[in-house]
């Protein structure tokens, strides 16, 4: 396939990992004419979450035990609210690509890599309350975080600015920096040729993601988590 010469806003599509968001992402992503779809994912989480059912899928040990939590807790989380696997929507991203023949690019860093530099970059104070919060919301019930989800969709900035607050390495090593690097490879999409780019990442970045790429001069245009979220609320059947 080659690359279009016709150049467009980057499309950035926000997602909640615990959230089902699989048919109105599909329905946003299929109405629009792309030339390659970008995931917030790098190979490994690509690797476990596109391996076929029934595969065993390499857990590591070796992550810090707050991720670890953390990933216990989106599981859990998932399942209670219906989403599923952690991640689906970043599943479906990639299957709208495969099936309008367009590629696919993985856009996050290693995340491996991320979560050793957060470890390393957190005060004590920083270590001690990420690592209650991953504790306090393994027992967290599945309605109060229907109702947080509720609250973030009316307001997302407000939880962006709370964690910059409580953690801001947390908020400068998982949103920022992470924004810096991804806006760099949308760029250089672009710089490929590849004009009309589909990003979908998590909801927290958005803002972030779009000023980088502004001052990157890369118009983009925002599809939010709110939205999708009418969108699987007015489809029949929905509940």
């Amino acid at each position: 396939m080659f690359a279009s010469t016709t150049e467009g806003p980057v499309l950035l599509v926000g997602s909640a990992h615990v959230v089902d968001l699989r048919e109105p992402l599909h329905r946003v992503l299929s109405d629009r004419v792309l030339d390659a779809v970008a995931v917030e994912l790098d190979p490994e989480r690509a690797e476990a979450l596109l391996a076929p059912e029934g595969t065993h899928r390499r857990r590591g040990g070796s992550a810090p035990l707050f991720a670890r939590l953390w990933s216990v807790l989106q599981r859990r989380l998932g399942s209670e609210i219906g989403a599923g696997v952690p991640g689906a929507e970043m599943k479906v991203a990639v299957e709208v690509a495969r099936e309008r023949n367009v590629p696919v690019f993985l856009i996050d860093d290693p995340i491996r890599q991320t979560l050793a530099r957060l470890v390393r970059s957190l005060s004590f104070q920083e270590r001690v309350t990420l690592l209650a919060s991953a504790v306090v919301g393994l027992f967290v019930p599945a309605r109060t975080v229907r109702k947080e989800m509720d609250r973030y969709a009316e307001s997302p900035q407000e939880y962006t600015d709370e964690l910059r607050r409580v953690s801001p390495t947390t908020a400068r090593v998982l949103l920022d920096d992470r924004n810096e690097h991804m806006a760099d490879r949308i760029a250089k999409l672009r710089q490929q040729g590849f004009g009309r780019v589909a990003a979908v990442v998590g909801d927290a970045h958005l803002e972030g993601l779009r000023s980088a790429l502004a001052r990157r001069g890369l118009p983009s245009e925002v599809v939010r988590f709110s939205e999708l979220r009418a969108i699987r609320a007015s489809s029949p059947g929905s509940s």
